[in-house]
């Protein structure tokens, strides 16, 4: 259900905003008959302020639940609301894998981020991310998406994740209590907010390697301040016999 608030266009004189503009009610109709689909929204948001408005408020929530409806029904169940707000990085967050920049979160990899047609989300593959004194929290966390052949740094995977309520979860506090400093440069790819890294806190538990795979045990990742995870990993290579299997 559209929300009946009103936002004022801010833009110059020659903006077409000027001349009004459809109603809410046109665009929800507009936008469901095109499935929610996340580049046409994204350049809608770029017309104007009114249409970033309305994007940010109602359209990217659209997008969400009918991506991931039951995911996005936990995420709002008993009072949670870590998402309010935080529609449109969410919706980043389920179709765009930030890959890595020389220099940034993952220090000497450079893997061009790109958006993913398709990506599982698991509550029960998030607990093994997390120390066994924080798995009462929910972590919603993707599979690897795969960067093959990457040199010396060899098969690289990259993987993302929500957690609900996260300022009242035990991880949040556990970094507080820990002293956890953030990143002194690099923030959050999806809301630009500071970032933590679980590496340096020293709340990697070794599960996590097992759950995802990682060749010689390497995983890396950040939390930010809204409770958006992204991370790396190492993935094993393929035997022989497995590659011809995947090349048949």
């Amino acid at each position: 259900m559209l929300v009946a608030k009103q936002y004022r266009c801010t833009h110059s004189a020659h903006c077409i905003c000027i001349k009004g503009h459809l109603s809410e009610d046109a665009l929800f109709l507009v936008f469901q008959h095109l499935n929610w689909n996340p580049r046409l929204i994204a350049v809608m948001s770029c017309v104007c302020k009114w249409f970033d408005e309305i994007a940010k408020r109602v359209l990217w929530k659209e997008f969400c639940l009918a991506r991931a409806p039951k995911m996005m029904l936990d995420l709002q169940s008993f009072g949670s609301h870590n998402i309010d707000g935080n529609w449109k990085a969410l919706g980043k967050l389920l179709i765009y894998c930030t890959g890595s920049t020389k220099g940034g979160l993952f220090n000497n990899l450079s893997i061009p981020g790109h958006f993913v047609y398709r990506t599982r989300f698991s509550r029960t593959s998030g607990k093994s991310l997390l120390m066994p004194q924080c798995r009462n929290d929910v972590l919603y966390v993707s599979d690897p998406c795969e960067h093959l052949d990457q040199g010396d740094e060899g098969d690289i995977g990259f993987f993302r994740g929500i957690f609900k309520s996260f300022s009242v979860s035990r991880v949040k506090r556990m970094l507080i209590d820990k002293g956890a400093k953030f990143h002194p440069t690099e923030v959050c790819p999806y809301c630009k907010a500071k970032l933590w890294s679980m590496l340096q806190a020293k709340m990697i538990p070794r599960s996590a390697s097992c759950r995802l795979g990682s060749y010689d045990e390497y995983v890396e990742y950040f939390v930010c301040l809204n409770g958006h995870m992204l991370g790396v990993c190492t993935l094993l290579p393929l035997s022989d016999s497995e590659a011809s299997e995947v090349e048949a």
